[in-house]
């Protein structure tokens, strides 16, 4: 199925780079920033899944920022859609046989500390996959995936560009409903930062398949109790939209700065 994914997509163009993106709910405009862009929908790859959540366009793109080539999946699918884990990474398995050594995994979560107001952009420096399922293959999963380096590295590179990076750690549970007031007292005393519904099964494959990961939040709502009012996806939407452009900034800073 690989192989076959692999020839439709070359059909279209080159689709080769070491570099490759997730991009999450409302955070797709990233592709803009590329030059002679070259784009095929996820519903003309071979098993791939596409996404019925608002704000994933599903497409794959190939494009330039500068000189750079970059791979970008504008739009992911989530375990909750109905599909199985091995159809929630095949799209991890396709960037990497397309040449990727390094992944940018995006997302939008919803904030557990009251300091991390949203609007904020969060660097993953720890999972906590409480799904019940797993991906990694071969006994358990490492402690942490992320290199101390890189995520000192990009800190650097945030500050230089004046953009304000938070650090924290992302806790991963399956959806599709919002966690309750009483699921996120649980998830503080984890000493969880985010919360959200992907990402911890994409690192995963992705780390166990070589690949150096990068994990991105941009945190577009508080989590349920933090304050006295319901959540809903049209919120995490606006929110994305008003980040967006410091986000999309963010992304080119760091692929520039090739700091992974």
């Amino acid at each position: 199925m690989i192989n076959r994914a692999i020839t439709a997509i070359h059909k279209k163009g080159e689709f080769k780079a070491k570099i490759a993106l997730v991009l999450g709910s409302g955070l797709g405009n990233f592709v803009e920033s590329l030059s002679n862009p070259t784009s095929i929908p996820f519903s003309e790859i071979p098993g791939f899944p596409i996404s019925t959540v608002e704000g994933h366009s599903g497409e794959m793109v190939h494009g330039y920022l500068d000189d750079i080539p970059v791979l970008v999946n504008s739009g992911r699918v989530h375990f909750y859609e109905g599909y199985s884990l091995a159809e929630v990474v095949y799209p991890i398995r396709i960037l990497k046989a397309l040449g990727a050594e390094s992944i940018v995994l995006t997302n939008a979560a919803g904030s557990i500390r009251k300091d991390y107001i949203p609007g904020d952009l969060m660097l993953i420096d720890r999972l906590l996959n409480l799904t019940g399922r797993s991906v990694y293959k071969g006994g358990k999963e490492p402690d942490s995936i992320f290199d101390n380096e890189i995520l000192d590295n990009i800190r650097l590179i945030a500050k230089r560009a004046g953009i304000n990076l938070k650090l924290g750690s992302y806790a991963g549970l399956n959806g599709p409903s919002y966690e309750t007031p009483a699921e996120i007292r649980f998830l503080r005393l984890k000493k969880a930062d985010a919360v959200g519904m992907s990402t911890v099964h994409e690192s995963m494959a992705a780390f166990q398949a070589g690949l150096k990961v990068v994990g991105l939040s941009c945190l577009t709502n508080y989590a349920a109790g933090i304050l006295d009012q319901a959540l809903n996806h049209a919120e995490v939407m606006e929110t994305g939209l008003r980040v967006r452009d410091d986000f999309a900034r963010l992304l080119s800073e760091l692929i520039r700065s090739q700091a992974f």
